[in-house]
């Protein structure tokens, strides 16, 4: 889960990011180290607060069309 990229990308500190979500900085941690993954109820407003995509969270490219 590219979380530390997408947080560094907008120049935002693990500190900032746990307030924005409400959680701890030891959670954001263990988001990045991939010890833990977001519940399904956060998705949304971390990537919002990232400004991406859940699937970018999920590290899932886009499907592509049929050929």
């Amino acid at each position: 889960m590219p979380i530390r990229k997408l947080r560094e990308r907008l120049g935002m500190t693990m500190f900032e990011l746990a307030d924005r979500m409400g959680v701890s900085v030891a959670t954001v941690s263990r988001w990045e180290t991939g010890e833990a993954v977001p519940v399904t109820t956060r998705l949304g407003a971390l990537a919002d607060v990232l400004h991406c995509t859940a699937d970018e969270l999920l590290g899932r490219e886009p499907p592509t069309a049929p050929s």
